[in-house]
């Protein structure tokens, strides 16, 4: 794993935390962050103890606002590092994406840029009242792929996903929660308690269902002949054989709250 103080892990209460820690910099991303990311989100989607992950930025006045631009001279100075740079990004990503339990991002501040892409790969997405959403690429020249845009474009659809990256601007939190970007944004001063108990409402949860909905959820973005409906289906039949199933159905004649094991 990559040794750096710039991100942070925590686990408690089924609830796994990854924090960019990078505030005088607005938690811009360096190599050395993306790579200890991918390693954290290994470890989180193979520890059992966690049932949720939430992604935050450290200092209170940024999520994630896109590269660390400062580190470009020694991180993409040719292509053998722009290609590292670009591997570690991805794997990061498409871990994210991919991640096999539920994803919340949680923003507070500006989120820009490569924050947008990467609170796009989370589940959800739930923000500050002062928050500020862009993607700038067209003030710098910059490209973006195809596979970051059409998460993008899945999630706010096509006209706001055009408006988004012609325009460039920075987007309100309001702006950004009417047009999809964000699930919910509560006021600031709220965020941590909202989303600690928002998270923990997940955490409590049964974790077969969840993943069994997350996957059949993915599998409904894919073109039609590229799903696969064999994987849902067993999914749920592990559901109904599961002692979570049997858990859940006493707890609810008990008038208890269940405590499902995820087995």
């Amino acid at each position: 794993m990559t040794q750096t103080d710039k991100m942070l892990a925590t686990i408690e209460d089924g609830i796994g935390t990854l924090t960019f820690n990078n505030p005088e910099r607005h938690n811009a991303v360096s190599l050395d962050m993306w790579e200890a990311a991918g390693t954290i989100l290994e470890g989180f989607a193979h520890n059992p103890a966690v049932r949720v992950v939430v992604l935050t930025g450290a200092g209170g006045k940024a999520f994630v606002s896109g590269a660390d631009i400062s580190r470009f001279e020694d991180e993409r100075a040719n292509t053998d590092a722009y290609e590292r740079y670009n591997a570690a990004v991805d794997r990061a990503s498409t871990l994210l994406y991919e991640f096999p339990k539920p994803t919340l991002a949680m923003i507070r501040g500006y989120c820009l840029g490569g924050g947008v892409a990467l609170a796009v790969c989370c589940d959800l997405r739930i923000c500050s009242d002062n928050s500020r959403f862009a993607v700038p690429a067209a003030k710098l020249g910059l490209g973006y792929a195809y596979a970051g845009l059409k998460k993008l474009v899945d999630l706010v659809g096509p006209a706001f996903a055009k408006e988004i990256l012609f325009t460039a601007r920075q987007f309100s939190a309001a702006e950004a929660h009417q047009m999809g970007l964000v699930n919910r944004s509560v006021p600031q001063d709220d965020l941590d308690t909202y989303v600690r108990d928002y998270a923990g409402m997940i955490a409590d949860n049964a974790p077969l269902t969840i993943a069994a909905a997350k996957v059949a959820i993915g599998e409904a973005l894919k073109d039609e002949s590229a799903r696969d409906l064999g994987r849902c289906a067993a999914l749920v039949h592990a559901c109904f054989e599961s002692q979570d199933y049997v858990e859940g159905r006493r707890a609810f004649m008990e008038k208890r709250k269940p405590d499902f094991s995820g087995a």
